[in-house]
C-alpha cells in the first residue's frame, strides 16, 4: 500500500511539473504569412494631371470700344475667317495718333515674330531631316554590327524628338501668323476709322477650330487686349502633370505613362514628350511647400479610346519608371532594417529565422529580392517586437 501510494504521489507530481513546464514555456506568436514568389513588377510614380488643347488661341479685343454680344457657345465649330466678335471702337481713342503709332509698332513686332518663327521652323525641319539621315545610317551600320543596339535606339529617339520639335515650330508659326493678323486688323481698323469708312472692328478665326470657352459673352465696354474667348482643336489633346522634382529627375522623354481614372472603362497609354527644365513652388493641401515640375504627355492609344476627353479634364497619370516580367519579390511590409541593410523573418519548422535580404526595385507594396531568399519561401508579413530570431510562430 505504501509503495502504491508513493507511485501515485510521484505520478501526480510529474503531471503537475509537466503542466507547470508547459504553462511557463513561451507560446507560439501568431503571425501573418506571405510567400516569396516570381511575377511581374512595375515601379511607378502616380500624380494627378489634366488635359489641355495643344493648339489654343486666345482671342482678344483688338481695340478699346464697345463689344457686341457674341452669338457663339462653347463647343460650336468655327471656320477659318469666320467672324467671332465685333467691337465698335471708341472713335476718340482710335483716331489718337499715339494709338495708331502703337498699333503699327505692334504689327511690325508681330511681323518680326512671324519671320523669327518661320526661321525656327526651317531650322527645326533641317534638324529633323538630319536626324532621319542619322537614323537610316545607324540602321544600316547596325545590320553590319558596326554600332550597338543602344546607339540605334538613341538615333531613333533623336529623330522622334527632332520631328516633335519641327511640329512645335510649325505650331509657333501659326500662332505668330494669328498674332500678326490681329495686329494688322487693329492697324486697319484705326485707318478706316480715321478715314470715316468703318464703324466696327471684326475679329476673325485664324483656323478651323471649336469654341473652348467664352470669357466675355455679353455686350459691353472692353479694353484693347482684353480676352474675349478661347478657341482650339479639341482633338489635339495633351496631358499636363505636375510632379515632385525628386520624381521628375527619374522621368525621361519617351517614358511610358498609364492614364487612368478619367471616367472611361479602361486606362489609356501615353508617352512623355517634355519634362520642363524649370520647376516651381506649390503649396500642398497640408500647407507644405513643394518643388514641382510640369511634365507633358502625349496620348499613345488610338483616338477612339479617349474620344470622350475634353480640355481641362482630370486624369491620373502613372509614370512607369521600371518594369520586369519575371521578378523575385516579397511584400514590402515583410522587410525591416538590420544595420545598414534589410532583413526578413523566414518560417522554418514553426520558428522564425532571421534572413538578411538584398533588395532591388521597390514598387509600393512589393519589393524586388536580389539575394537572401528563394521562390516559395514563407516570410512573416508584418513582423513586430514579439517576433525574434528563433521564436516559435504560427500562421494566423
Amino acid at each position: 500500500m505504501r509503495l502504491r501510494a508513493k507511485i501515485g504521489m510521484l505520478a501526480t507530481a510529474a503531471v503537475v511539473a509537466a503542466g507547470l513546464a508547459i504553462g511557463f514555456m513561451p507560446r507560439a506568436v501568431p503571425v501573418d504569412v506571405a510567400e516569396v514568389k516570381r511575377g511581374p513588377l512595375t515601379v511607378t510614380v502616380e500624380e494627378e494631371g489634366k488635359t489641355r488643347v495643344m493648339e489654343r488661341y486666345l482671342v482678344s479685343a483688338p481695340v478699346t470700344g464697345y463689344l457686341r454680344r457674341i452669338g457663339l457657345d462653347a463647343g460650336d465649330a468655327v471656320k477659318a475667317g469666320q467672324v467671332l466678335a465685333e467691337v465698335e471702337p471708341a472713335r476718340a481713342v482710335a483716331l489718337d495718333p499715339r494709338t495708331r503709332a502703337q498699333a503699327q509698332a505692334q504689327a511690325s513686332a508681330a511681323r518680326a515674330a512671324l519671320a523669327a518663327a518661320e526661321e525656327n521652323a526651317r531650322a527645326a525641319a533641317a534638324s529633323a531631316e538630319l536626324a532621319q539621315q542619322e537614323r537610316v545610317r545607324a540602321e544600316s551600320l547596325r545590320q553590319s554590327n558596326f554600332v550597338s543596339e543602344q546607339a540605334l535606339d538613341a538615333a531613333r529617339t533623336a529623330e522622334t524628338r527632332a520631328r516633335a520639335a519641327a511640329e512645335a515650330a510649325q505650331h509657333a508659326v501659326r500662332v505668330a501668323r494669328f498674332d500678326l493678323a490681329t495686329a494688322q486688323a487693329a492697324v486697319a481698323s484705326t485707318d478706316r476709322l480715321r478715314n470715316g469708312a468703318a464703324d466696327v472692328a471684326q475679329v476673325r478665326a485664324p483656323a478651323d477650330t471649336r469654341v473652348l470657352k467664352l470669357l466675355q459673352e455679353s455686350e459691353g465696354a472692353v479694353a484693347a487686349g482684353q480676352p474675349l474667348l478661347e478657341i482650339g482643336d479639341p482633338e489635339s489633346l495633351e496631358v499636363e502633370v505636375e510632379v515632385l522634382s525628386t520624381h521628375a529627375v527619374r522621368i525621361a522623354p519617351g517614358s511610358r505613362v498609364i492614364l487612368d481614372r478619367w471616367g472611361g472603362e479602361r486606362a489609356v497609354e501615353g508617352r512623355v514628350r517634355v519634362v520642363e527644365p524649370s520647376g516651381f513652388t506649390k503649396i500642398s493641401a497640408l500647407g507644405v511647400e513643394e518643388q514641382r515640375v510640369r511634365v507633358i504627355v502625349d496620348f499613345a492609344s488610338p483616338r477612339d479610346a479617349w474620344a470622350r476627353l475634353g480640355d481641362g479634364y482630370r486624369v491620373e497619370a502613372r509614370f512607369v519608371l521600371w518594369e520586369g516580367d519575371d521578378v523575385l519579390q516579397l511584400p514590402t511590409s515583410a522587410l525591416f532594417r538590420q544595420g545598414e541593410g534589410w532583413a526578413a523573418f523566414v518560417l522554418d519548422g514553426g520558428r522564425a529565422r532571421l534572413a538578411p535580404v538584398e533588395t532591388g526595385q521597390r514598387a509600393g507594396l512589393a519589393t524586388e529580392v536580389r539575394s537572401g531568399l528563394a521562390a516559395g519561401d514563407r516570410v512573416v508579413a508584418h513582423p513586430d517586437e514579439t517576433v525574434r530570431d528563433g521564436a516559435r510562430v504560427k500562421p494566423r
